[in-house]
């Protein structure tokens, strides 16, 4: 793979990572993976955190496009977005697939 390519898979991956970046959002993925969709208040059940703190946190995956949210009722629920995750899965083969060339070539190397 060239490293063009690679540079683009990165730039359209930053946002994914970013949003995964941090514990309460990857909580929150967690739970709309084992169950979803969900509510806000479904989502904030059993936490400490309050549900304007976990809004703030879903509108962030939002903007990644992680999830989404849709209304049942007077409720918005929100639900998992698969296609960025596959994305970020195929970045993240991408890098592991060059980091085994690097260590083959660097085996090779050395056995010489």
């Amino acid at each position: 793979m060239s490293a063009a390519r690679l540079s683009v898979e990165a730039r359209r991956s930053a946002p994914i990572f970013a949003a995964l970046g941090d514990e309460t959002r990857l909580r929150l993925v967690a739970r709309l993976c084992a169950k979803s969709p969900l509510s806000i208040a479904a989502l904030t059940e059993g936490t400490d955190i309050t549900r304007q703190a976990v809004t703030k946190h879903l509108h962030v995956l939002e903007g990644a496009g992680l999830v989404r949210s849709s209304r049942q009722g007077r409720e918005s629920v929100w639900e998992l977005e698969p296609e960025p995750f596959e994305d970020a899965r195929k970045f993240l083969d991408l890098v592991s697939k060059r980091w085994d060339d690097a260590l083959e070539r660097l085996k090779a190397h050395v056995e010489r």
